[in-house]
């Protein structure tokens, strides 16, 4: 998948003009990129158009306008973006009583060990990015790679076996089957692998 460029970027002034309309394509297009794991966990699937959007978006929010800077947070969100025969996502640790935060996310510690996709009777374990997780933290925001091999890739495109994503972790049991349009848009990542 094409990594976002500079010559993509529009200027602040620009981009506020056209900033709702891009909002709206986005958040459509989050819908079917979405996917929630039981109560508490959410995985956002990224693509070049919502890598581009946290670009801009970063860009409007500390108002950088220097050249070097743009690059530097062009760098830092393309390691988001799915490389061929993968599928990337944000995963979101969602606890919202405070006083919980810290004792909630220490007990989800080897999450990272617990995350897959099924697809029929073969498995796609997560990747996650180092670093977001120590003996006595946890991130509550986790980076999550997959990497298909061609068979289970070919089974995920195909889409007639059920596709699960699961977490198997001793202190938090779920899955998902993602709905077809979750499919279909997760799909065509793992379909373009130029």
């Amino acid at each position: 998948m094409q990594t976002v460029s500079l010559d993509e970027i529009v200027g602040l002034e620009r981009y506020e003009r056209d900033r709702d309309e891009f909002r709206r394509r986005i958040i459509e297009l989050k819908k079917q990129r979405r996917v929630s794991v039981g109560e508490d966990v959410t995985f956002v699937f990224e693509n070049h158009a919502t890598v581009l959007f946290q670009v801009q978006e970063m860009l409007r929010a500390e108002h950088i306008t220097d050249v070097d800077k743009i690059r530097d947070e062009i760098d830092c969100y393309n390691a988001l973006v799915p490389k061929a025969g993968e599928l990337s996502s944000t995963m979101l640790i969602e606890i919202t009583e405070q006083d919980q935060i810290r004792e909630r996310l220490l007990r989800l510690q080897g999450i990272e060990n617990a995350v897959r996709f099924e697809i029929g009777d073969s498995a796609v374990p997560g990747e996650f990015e180092a670093g977001r997780s120590k003996e006595d933290k946890l991130s509550a925001v986790q980076y999550v790679r997959f990497h298909f091999d061609a068979a289970a890739r070919e089974r995920f495109v195909r889409g007639d076996e059920a596709v699960r994503l699961v977490i198997d972790h001793p202190n938090y049991r779920a899955a998902t089957v993602l709905e077809e349009p979750v499919r279909r848009s997760l799909a065509a990542d793992l379909s373009d692998i130029a």
